[in-house]
């Protein structure tokens, strides 16, 4: 079937962690279900989300405020590193600091998180089908969300480097048959209360 109805993708960042990432904490749970009553008057239908413990417990604190939204585990959603650039792609002024931070991704992170991600491309991106607008949530980590924010830019495979998110903050994307996609919000935390801002992300840019 031909895609003709628009997609309203809401990315989500996992609520803040407990020190052990064994699920969430306190403020993490406060985030998510802050989170879920903003989202309670869009008309969402699936809430997707990765297998990891912090991504799956903030999706079930959406789902909680969202009538009808199925949650649904998808490992395209997970934690891992979709794009290892070679030096020559990178800015001459960042690449080593880019090569060090991702010095740490393993061979297996090198093989099967470009895989994952194209697939979460494949998955959760573009128009819809049918004749019906869709609205999707994906409850993920800080890596996936700037990969399909450089991807709706349609920036460089690297750039996913260097777009952090805050937990619980909010991104939205629309494909629209026709058109070229829109990233509408982007680490969006107005849902927040300021002692819940910023979590997760680096001090040094924090507004």
């Amino acid at each position: 079937m031909t895609p003709t109805a628009a997609r309203h993708l809401y990315l989500v960042r996992h609520g803040e962690a407990l020190p052990d990432e064994s699920g969430l904490s306190h403020n993490g749970r406060r985030q998510a279900a802050l989170l879920g009553r903003r989202l309670a008057k869009h008309p969402i239908s699936v809430v997707h989300h990765g297998p990891l413990p912090r991504a799956a417990q903030t999706a079930e604190l959406i789902g909680e405020h969202l009538d009808g939204a199925v949650l649904r585990v998808s490992e395209a959603a997970g934690d891992y590193v979709p794009y290892v650039p070679r030096r020559e792609e990178l800015p001459s002024d960042s690449a080593d600091h880019f090569l060090r931070f991702l010095a740490g991704a393993t061979a297996e992170d090198r093989e099967r998180g470009p895989e994952l991600a194209e697939r979460a491309l494949a998955q959760f991106t573009g128009p819809a089908e049918g004749d019906q607008e869709r609205h999707e949530v994906v409850v993920t980590h800080n890596f996936l969300i700037g990969w399909l924010v450089r991807h709706a830019m349609d920036a460089p495979k690297w750039r996913w480097l260097g777009l952090n998110h805050g937990n619980a903050a909010l991104t939205v994307i629309r494909y629209a048959p026709g058109r070229p996609s829109s990233v509408l919000v982007h680490n969006d935390m107005r849902h927040l209360p300021a002692e819940l801002c910023w979590s997760g992300f680096p001090a040094e840019l924090r507004l």
